[in-house]
């Protein structure tokens, strides 16, 4: 059985999703124990997360790059990144890559796809929301994104930074977020129509 690796640590919250993820549905599917061999590499959140905010986009590339290369040495034979920020990099990451990378965005869309999505609305950190990653990679498939606006997308990055990166759900953040993707709603059935 092949080996996964996890570039995980951006936050932990995602990379313990995603390691759960995997082994319910290795359960889910083949009622069995034997799920795969994962191997984590806990990024340090802090250093890649101010390498990006200090405009140190080489660097925080890569922290990812090694996160990747340590991953292979350990025998992964394959790797995803649990988190959306870091795809900023990807089609970079591949190409340096010693072991094949499995996309966040290229896994959304064939589900997307399946499930007869064409227009989503996206939440993210404010690099995944002011960059077009996620535009561009969905565009490719046809599917078309709906962005958070102005203070919205500032509301969202502080949520995402202060709060749930830590395990921290606030009921009045919730709101304030439920409340953006009500207003997301409305803009994606405007593009529907």
């Amino acid at each position: 059985m092949r080996k996964i690796g996890i570039v995980g640590g951006l936050s932990p919250e995602s990379t313990i999703l995603y390691y759960r993820t995997i082994v319910e549905e290795y359960r889910r599917r083949f009622k069995s124990e034997s799920y795969p061999d994962v191997i984590i590499y806990s990024v340090n959140f802090e250093k890649f997360s101010k390498a990006l905010m200090e405009g140190r986009s080489n660097d925080a590339f890569n922290i990812i790059l090694r996160a990747i290369e340590a991953l292979h040495r350990a025998g992964a034979d394959f790797a995803l990144i649990s988190a959306n920020t870091p795809h900023i990099f990807f089609d970079e990451l591949v190409t340096k890559s010693p072991i094949p990378l499995i996309s966040i965005i290229d896994a959304l869309a064939e589900e997307l796809l399946r499930d007869g999505v064409k227009v989503v609305g996206l939440l993210g950190t404010k690099v995944t929301l002011t960059h077009n990653f996620y535009v561009k990679g969905l565009s490719k498939y046809g599917i078309k994104v709906v962005l958070p606006r102005g203070a919205d997308v500032d509301l969202i990055n502080r949520v995402i930074y202060e709060e749930l990166v830590k395990g921290v759900i606030k009921r009045e953040s919730r709101e304030a977020v439920i409340d953006v993707i009500r207003k997301l709603k409305v803009r994606v059935l405007k593009v529907l129509h």
